[in-house]
C-alpha cells in the first residue's frame, strides 16, 4: 500500500460522491489515461498497435461487461462469447446493409441486440444459480455457433464465417490507420468504464451487490430478484456486445482487413 486513506476528509456532499474519492486515485487514473492517449501513440510501433494494443483495449471492454454480471451481481455465466458474436454480427449487418449507417449507431445497435440476447439466456437465472446457471448459459454458445455458421445471411453469405468492412468514418474522421483505431477504441473503453463505475454506485448497482451477497435476504428487504438479475444480464451483454462490434469493425487479420472469425465450439469460449 503506497498511501493511506485516513486524513482525507470530505466537507461537501458533492465531494463525497466523487467517482474516485481518494486524491491519489484520481491523480493515478488521470495520469494513466493521459499516457494512454498522448504518450503511447507517439512511442509505439504499428505492429504493437495491431498485435497487442488494439486487441487489449477491445478485450478490456469485454472485461467490464463480465465484471458487472459475475463480479457485482454474482451470476456465473459462460455465454459471454455468444454475446460478443451477436454484437459483432449485428453491428456488421447494420453497417453493411443499411445505407449510410453511422459507425457509432451500428455499435449501439449491436450492443442492443446483444442485450436482448443476454436477457433471453438470462431467464434461467430466475430459477437456478451457480454451476447450474453456468451450464444453462453455456447453451448460448452452442446456439449462436449453430446460428451464425448455418444461417449465411448473418455473415453476408461468406462461406468461412468471416466478415470484413472498410471505409470507416466517425464524425467525418477517417478511421483506417492503427493509431486512429486505437484512439477510437480507447475512447469507447474510457466512456464505458466511467458509465459502468457510475452505474454500480447507483441504486441498481447496490441491488446487484445485494443479490450477489444473499438473494433471499435481498428479496426480503424489497429488492426484485428478477429485475436485478435481468438488468445485470442486459447491461453486461450490452457492453460485451460492444466488444464484439468493435472486434468486427476495428480489428483485422494480415492484409489489413478488419475481420471477426467465429471459431469452433470445442473451445467453448473462443470467439
Amino acid at each position: 500500500m503506497f498511501y493511506r486513506e485516513n486524513g482525507q476528509f470530505k466537507t461537501t456532499y458533492r465531494a463525497d460522491q466523487q467517482i474516485f474519492a481518494i486524491t491519489q486515485d484520481r491523480v493515478a487514473v488521470l495520469l494513466l489515461i493521459a499516457a494512454a492517449f498522448l504518450v503511447i501513440p507517439i512511442v509505439t510501433s504499428e505492429y504493437m498497435f495491431r498485435a497487442i494494443l488494439i486487441p487489449f483495449v477491445i478485450m478490456s471492454v469485454a472485461a467490464l461487461g463480465v465484471n458487472i454480471l459475475v463480479g457485482y451481481c454474482g451470476q456465473i455465466s459462460l455465454g459471454s462469447g455468444a454475446f460478443m458474436a451477436v454484437g459483432a454480427y449485428a453491428a456488421f449487418n447494420f453497417f453493411v446493409r443499411v445505407q449510410g449507417m453511422p459507425v457509432l449507431l451500428a455499435l449501439v445497435l449491436g450492443g442492443v441486440c446483444a442485450a436482448a440476447f443476454g436477457i433471453l439466456f438470462g431467464l434461467p437465472s430466475l430459477r437456478v444459480k451457480g454451476l447450474y446457471l453456468a451450464v444453462a448459459t453455456l447453451a448460448a454458445q452452442f446456439f449462436s455457433d449453430w446460428m451464425f455458421l448455418r444461417i449465411k445471411w448473418f455473415t453476408n453469405d461468406a462461406p468461412s464465417g468471416s466478415v470484413s468492412v472498410s471505409g470507416l468514418q466517425v464524425l467525418g474522421i477517417q478511421i483506417e490507420s492503427p493509431v486512429s483505431k486505437y484512439l477510437f477504441c480507447l475512447s469507447i473503453l474510457v466512456v464505458l468504464a466511467l458509465l459502468a463505475k457510475n452505474l454500480v454506485r447507483s441504486a441498481i448497482g447496490r441491488e446487484w451487490m445485494a443479490i450477489r451477497d444473499m438473494d433471499v435476504a435481498a428479496a426480503v428487504i424489497g429488492i426484485r430478484p428478477m429485475y436485478a438479475k435481468l438488468t445485470a444480464f442486459a447491461v453486461s451483454s450490452f457492453i460485451v456486445g460492444w466488444r464484439g462490434a468493435c472486434g468486427a469493425l476495428f480489428t483485422w487479420a494480415p492484409g489489413n482487413r478488419p475481420r471477426f472469425q467465429l471459431t469452433c465450439p470445442s473451445s467453448c469460449c473462443s470467439w
